[in-house]
């Protein structure tokens, strides 16, 4: 059910935006925010893990939007993510966190086809 929920949200995002977010939450990024790398897996639950399991959360598409909430910072937060990108890009994301480089991943597969 959830997975139909996640594909019914790519859909409404756009092909652009969905490409970005699906390859995201497909493969895991690293988060770069100044000079430290930090690695987040999403699971096809809607749960993510970032640095080792310092930090854990939930995660949803909004859009152009991922939104998450977490064990450090339980108040959802949504960064908007530039279309068009696919593993192995890296681009800069802003969001009320503040502000750092993305990289998706190549290789790891977190999240099974929607």
């Amino acid at each position: 059910m959830r997975s139909l929920i996640v594909a019914a949200a790519l859909a409404a995002a756009g092909p652009a935006a969905a490409d970005t977010l699906q390859e995201v939450t497909t493969h895991g990024i690293v988060l770069n925010v100044e000079g430290t790398n930090i690695d987040v897996t999403y699971t096809p639950d809607g749960k993510f893990t970032a640095a080792g399991v310092h930090s854990t959360g939930t995660w949803r598409i909004d859009g152009d939007k991922l939104c998450t909430t977490s064990n450090v910072r339980p108040e959802e937060a949504c960064a908007v993510y530039p279309p068009g990108n696919k593993s192995g890009d890296s681009f800069e994301v802003s969001g009320p966190r503040g502000s750092g480089t993305v990289t998706i991943n190549y290789t790891r597969s977190s999240v099974s086809a929607l």
